[in-house]
């Protein structure tokens, strides 16, 4: 495994180490993350991941990325990206590492544990953590980041795989403003609206508020589509003036489409929100917060993913509607 190179890392005045050693620190501190002159290590290529290094690479960043399964690293560099066996080949050159993966335990295990990022990323270095986990966990990794001289931004986002693929993702960020500032051309070719929160933890707090939102605002129209079905009801106009009226919204477009076909190829798994709605529920209780209409929507994701649908789209949550509707589905 690669070791952080000796001679990037950054010393106090008076230490005895060269000026060239303090200036390189200082350049990394204040650069800006702009094509050209930023070296990218990209960790997980899933749902998400995939369209999101694509984008980079398009925008002209040197992006190598590195996942468990070798069939999206290969398609990666069939696309014109670089390929790692490993996460320390894929942060060993890096300027900025962009984890994205499903959850806490697993930013822990690439970013923490033994053979993780902060082992081989050089002093100086940024790490944006674009999955969804729990704030306290972004505010853990800027902490050990922080004591190895690495800067850090939790970047969680939303959009959904269109979203990725379109780069218009929605990014909600926690940290520090002149990483923040440095950082935004590379978030710029990821997504459209890109807001810095507030401090360390603050981007995953923000992203819990969303998929709270998303989950209530799809349960809402899963149980209208129920409603218009057995009413009797073109179901397409319905949802056309819908749309164009208050109650349209973007979950609506996105996702009426796949409801009228039944196609739950997911964009954004069951599985995945159930997760995160263990994260609302969870951060709603520290903070004394009332969430009575998440935590029934919570409830209804767990069932539907005990019903076996946690691999589909959370759009599928139509699905448990008809079941409480008395209808039989086929599996």
């Amino acid at each position: 495994m690669a070791a952080p190179r000796a001679a990037r890392r950054p010393v106090g005045r008076g230490s005895g180490e060269s000026a060239p050693v303090r200036d390189d620190f200082e350049r990394q501190r204040r650069m800006s993350y702009t094509p050209g002159n930023t070296k990218v290590g990209f960790i997980g290529l899933g749902i998400m991941g995939a369209p999101m290094t694509r984008n980079l690479v398009e925008a002209g960043y040197d992006v190598t990325a590195f996942d468990r399964d070798p069939a999206p690293v290969e398609a990666f560099v069939k696309d014109g990206g670089k390929g790692a066996s490993s996460i320390a080949e894929a942060v060993a050159d890096a300027d900025v590492v962009i984890t994205m993966v499903p959850a806490s335990p697993q930013v822990e295990e690439v970013v923490l544990h033994d053979g993780g990022v902060l082992e081989s990323i050089r002093r100086g270095g940024l790490i944006i953590d674009m999955s969804s986990i729990t704030p306290q966990t972004s505010v853990d990794v800027a902490e050990a980041a922080a004591a190895k001289g690495v800067k850090v931004l939790d970047a969680p986002v939303s959009g959904g795989e269109a979203g990725a693929v379109e780069g218009v993702l929605s990014i909600m960020v926690g940290g520090e403003q002149d990483t923040f500032d440095a950082a935004r051309p590379l978030l710029d070719a990821l997504g459209r609206t890109i807001v810095l929160c507030g401090p360390h933890g603050s981007g995953q707090t923000v992203k819990a508020a969303n998929q709270l939102i998303v989950a209530v605002n799809i349960q809402a129209v899963a149980e209208a589509v129920v409603f218009l079905e057995k009413s009797g009801v073109d179901l397409t106009a319905a949802l056309e003036v819908l749309g164009g009226g208050l109650a349209g919204s973007t979950v609506l477009a996105r996702k009426q489409d796949s409801i009228l076909a039944g196609d739950f190829r997911p964009g954004f798994r069951i599985d995945l929100h159930h997760k995160d709605m263990g994260i609302v529920t969870d951060a709603a209780r520290n903070v004394g917060a009332a969430v009575p209409a998440g935590a029934l929507v919570a409830q209804l994701v767990a069932a539907l993913r005990q019903q076996g649908d946690g691999g589909l789209d959370h759009s599928a949550l139509v699905r448990g509607v008809r079941r409480l509707s008395g209808e039989k589905l086929e599996d």
